[in-house]
């Protein structure tokens, strides 16, 4: 477990980077008066690159075990965010916040399949890391205004400390794990490949990703509009999206283990359409009780998600991580600028309506899927047992 306490702290620092920049935007707009189309893109230029290449460091990691990449990659993501805020240009902005994209997808699909291992096939420990992230994501913005409130943009390089912090826990992951002869193994399966299950698993994945962006983006707005209590419930409403969602990540490891994953996988998704539901009609002070279900509903299945990537595909594990934590998210985020345009054009209760069809269809999507094969489940290199189902 000291392997897995050291990944899951990483994981948090590497995180912030992904909140970060997000978090910025409101400095960028104040201090150097960029437009929200410009705002935006400094986000697209982080987000999208992040995701859209991490199934391609998924690729190489299924070819090579490289554990020397979680500190270098935590690194390179602090790097970019410490940098965007030294230079007044709009370009090198860009450039910096892409590099910190870059070291954040380095990341992950390396780490998941090194915390797949340390795990020896527990689902709650995989919960553990998976909540990592999810505290990181949330610290970001605390972080942001801690830092660049007092100092301004020019601060910016202060914000390098999670990565060193991060750099040095994941050396540490990785002495942890050669300690017990793991070092330089990589996680293997036997067996074939089931791309029709991972599939539709993923298609599964993109629909919870739409529904918890769009939820991100608007729900401090949206509360904010449906209780009258300003910008204190709009707030409380985010917390508690962020803090639900931690709870959910544990939990979905826990109830996995007794109950099997596709079926805590599967009643979540059902959970969340009537949470979802209730953050749309639901008027007054109680629509925080129902941001917390959806949150909880959307994280039971998010380390269960990527466990069952891998063991789909379980000689291709780095791809399934790349997948599952990368390519499926920047589909969510695509989505979200098209859920400001119907509110534009609508209101926010009418836009985000739709987001309560999504998890019904990535119910039905994971309807037929079966567990996968004991016989061909990822197992730690080295080791002479199988992850358990």
């Amino acid at each position: 477990m000291t392997a897995i306490r050291h990944l899951s702290l990483g994981h948090a620092c590497v995180d912030v980077y992904q909140g970060a920049v997000a978090a910025l935007v409101p400095y960028f707009v104040a201090e150097r008066a960029y437009t929200y189309a410009a705002a935006s893109g400094v986000v697209l230029a982080a987000s999208l690159l992040s995701s859209v290449v991490q199934p391609l460091f998924g690729v190489l990691t299924d070819q090579w075990a490289m554990p020397w990449l979680l500190p270098l990659s935590t690194l390179t993501g602090g790097a970019g965010v410490a940098l965007s805020g030294v230079t007044g240009s709009y370009g090198l902005t860009l450039a910096a916040v892409a590099v910190s994209g870059v070291g954040v997808a380095a990341y992950h699909p390396e780490a998941a399949r090194a915390a797949r291992a340390a795990a020896q096939g527990s689902h709650t420990a995989m919960g553990w890391f998976a909540l990592g992230g999810n505290v990181g994501f949330a610290a970001a913005p605390l972080l942001v205004m801690a830092v660049v409130t007092k100092g301004g943009l020019h601060a910016t390089p202060l914000l390098i400390a999670p990565a060193l912090v991060g750099a040095a826990l994941c050396m540490a992951a990785v002495r942890a794990a050669g300690a017990r002869g793991g070092s330089g193994g990589t996680a293997v399966g036997s067996g074939r490949d089931d791309w029709p299950s991972f599939l539709r698993l993923s298609a599964a994945i993109v629909c919870r990703s739409v529904v918890f962006v769009g939820l991100s983006a608007f729900v401090s707005l949206y509360v904010r509009q449906r209780t009258g209590g300003g910008d204190a419930a709009g707030t409380a409403a985010l917390c508690v999206l962020y803090a639900g969602g931690a709870f959910g990540t544990v939990l979905g490891g826990r109830l996995a283990e007794r109950y099997g994953r596709l079926t805590v996988v599967r009643r979540s998704y059902v959970v969340t359409v009537a949470a979802v539901a209730g953050v749309v009609f639901v008027p007054g002070p109680s629509v925080h009780l129902f941001v917390g279900l959806a949150s909880a509903g959307l994280y039971v299945p998010f380390s269960l998600h990527v466990t069952l990537g891998q063991d789909y595909l379980p000689t291709r594990v780095g791809t399934a991580s790349g997948v599952t934590l990368g390519l499926t998210v920047s589909v969510g985020g695509l989505a979200a600028p098209a859920v400001g345009a119907l509110a534009d054009a609508t209101s926010l209760q009418v836009a985000l309506a739709p987001l309560i069809a999504l998890p019904l269809l990535g119910r039905l999507l994971l309807c037929g899927l079966r567990e996968p094969d004991p016989e061909a489940q990822v197992v730690p290199a080295g080791s002479g047992s199988s992850s358990t189902a």
